[in-house]
């Protein structure tokens, strides 16, 4: 599990395939590998991923990843090339803050950015989900986007809007999107539980 705080930025160093359904993805970051035990989770893009290696190459710490065919279908990983930046997060602890909302890395699809408006230090998002992830998506709910924990201001029949504080902007990859970049997007998972009870009844 996670919390959609964003703790680093990585850059994918390479990407290998293993067969027709497996990719290896090595991604440089600032955390300490020597802390990050085989198997750990990370969310990489809202995306979470296992560790399988970890090293150091040329003075820069790295973590390597195998993502598969349903991961690689439903999200924006397959499109990961050398020097794609990446929101890292490691997994929540026990007795960890809970500063944003409970994420599970379990990405839903994929969004579209339809309008980027610059505010005073500050950025209005559009967005467009997949058709089917709408109703799980209401005005003052959260929602993930590339595993920032974020806010909904505004929701209508096609697309919801973000407002992005300076902070974010500046220590996540959303600062440097632009109309038409795409993202993984993960519904709250209350409002999924919630809609299968419903659906249920």
């Amino acid at each position: 599990m996670f919390t959609g705080i964003v703790t680093d930025i990585g850059e994918v160093l390479t990407v290998e395939p293993r067969g027709e359904e497996l990719r290896q993805i090595k991604i440089a970051c600032h955390y300490d590998v020597a802390t990050i035990a085989m198997g750990a989770s990370i969310a990489c893009c809202g995306v979470c991923l296992t560790v399988v290696a970890t090293g150091v190459q040329a003075d820069r710490q790295w973590f390597a990843v195998d993502a598969a065919a349903e991961t690689l279908r439903v999200t924006t990983v397959a499109d990961w090339r050398q020097g794609t930046k990446v929101n890292l997060e490691r997994a929540l602890k026990v007795g960890d803050e809970l500063g944003g909302h409970i994420v599970a890395g379990h990405a839903d699809g994929i969004a579209v950015l339809q309008k980027r408006e610059n505010l005073t230090d500050m950025a209005q998002l559009l967005w467009r989900p997949p058709p089917e992830l709408g109703r799980f998506i209401a005005s003052k709910g959260s929602v993930a986007l590339d595993g920032v924990s974020l806010t909904v201001n505004e929701v209508d029949d096609e697309t919801f809007s973000v407002l992005v504080i300076p902070h974010t902007l500046r220590v996540t990859t959303l600062g440097a999107l632009a109309a038409g970049d795409a993202v993984n997007i993960e519904v709250d998972l209350m409002a999924r539980y919630a809609a299968r009870l419903l659906q249920k009844r």
